[in-house]
């Protein structure tokens, strides 16, 4: 998957919207689940101003974005979770030059 989501990507910026294209592609949008006990749509995913990998959450009219990495996924999980996974496996390996 890793190599699917960057092949051709020189630098973290091009890396990291591979991965988004990959999830988006992929991620069976929307979706319920839980952040800290209170039920949210995942709406959509998409890149904050620092360039980091979001999901759009939304309960009720607010809407609040949330680190990818630190997103609970229900059970089971959506179609194409095992992409948030595989991203989550990548960062956490420290693949960008910025740590993870």
């Amino acid at each position: 998957m890793t190599e699917q989501a960057i092949v051709d990507a020189y630098g973290d910026s091009e890396q990291i919207t591979g991965w988004l294209t990959m999830i988006e592609e992929n991620l069976a949008v929307p979706f319920e689940t839980k952040v800290l006990a209170v039920p949210v749509t995942v709406e959509r995913v998409d890149l904050d101003g620092s360039e980091q990998i979001v999901a759009i959450c939304r309960r009720g009219r607010a809407r609040q974005s949330l680190p990818i990495i630190d997103l609970p996924l229900p059970t089971p999980p959506p179609d194409g979770a095992e992409w948030i996974e595989a991203y989550r496996r990548w960062r956490a390996g420290g693949h960008l030059s910025g740590g993870p």
